[in-house]
């Protein structure tokens, strides 16, 4: 059963940015875009399991740290190799300046 988890406050992420969340064993990646909505996904890259937290983010994408992949973060769609499996991407809300993850 999905459920709601409270991942970060709105202030921890800045615009075109990505931070890194982890929770039960699992590595989330938390994304604020342009238009301010908040993203979230896998947090490892599909290719070679690096963090995409330490990866450049421009505008609705993540480009992995290692190889360069580029994933849609508002999908987790594998649009550039190496990277061809895509990512899960997970419902976000914000309540009261909080970023909740349904996982």
């Amino acid at each position: 059963m999905a459920k709601w988890i409270d991942a970060c406050a709105t202030d921890d992420i800045d615009e075109e940015d990505v931070i890194r969340f982890d929770h039960e064993g699992r590595t989330f990646a938390i994304y604020r875009s342009p238009d301010d909505a908040f993203f979230c996904t896998d947090g490892l890259c599909t290719h070679e399991k690096v963090h995409l937290s330490d990866g450049l983010v421009m505008e609705y994408r993540i480009e992995c740290p290692k190889h360069n992949g580029v994933f849609d973060y508002r999908t987790g769609e594998a649009v550039r190799a190496p990277v061809c499996v895509n990512l899960k991407a997970y419902k976000t809300k914000v309540e009261d300046g909080r970023v909740y993850i349904e996982v």
